[in-house]
């Protein structure tokens, strides 16, 4: 079995916060990441294709086709917003690395043009990452 990933790089804002809890419990939940105001983060995405290799391209994926995709279905939607507002597929969820990195495989998973979608990774800081590999 051969990996294949893709790294891609967006800024975007959010802020962590339940909406029925007062701005005090939140902050005591989420500390500064509540800031009412929100805050920001450069994030590193890492979308890895697990396959074969085609026997007639040596790819597992195209990464120019993989490249694509991901800029059309992740990065055109996601760079330099609001998380909490501007983004359709993270509608309703609190914006969490977590919640981001299952909503974003739920994006790209039935899109993937050749082998196998193995795991979604995203960096939020240069200490902090979450790595999704589906559904059990």
């Amino acid at each position: 079995m051969l990996y294949v990933t893709r790294r891609e790089v967006f800024s975007a804002s959010h802020r962590l916060f339940i909406e029925n809890l007062s701005d005090e419990e939140n902050k005591r939940i989420f500390g500064k990441c509540s800031n009412p105001n929100g805050h920001g983060h450069n994030y590193i995405l890492e979308v890895t294709v697990a396959g074969e290799a085609d026997p007639a391209t040596g790819y597992v994926v195209d990464l120019k086709v993989l490249k694509e995709l991901i800029q059309k279905e992740i990065i055109q939607k996601v760079d330099h917003k609001n998380l909490n507002v501007d983004v359709d597929f993270l509608q309703g969820k609190n914006p969490t690395v977590e919640n981001i990195v299952s909503s974003i495989w739920d994006q790209l998973v039935e899109k993937i043009p050749s082998g196998k979608l193995y795991s979604i990774k995203l960096r939020e800081t240069e200490n902090n990452y979450v790595e999704y590999k589906g559904k059990e």
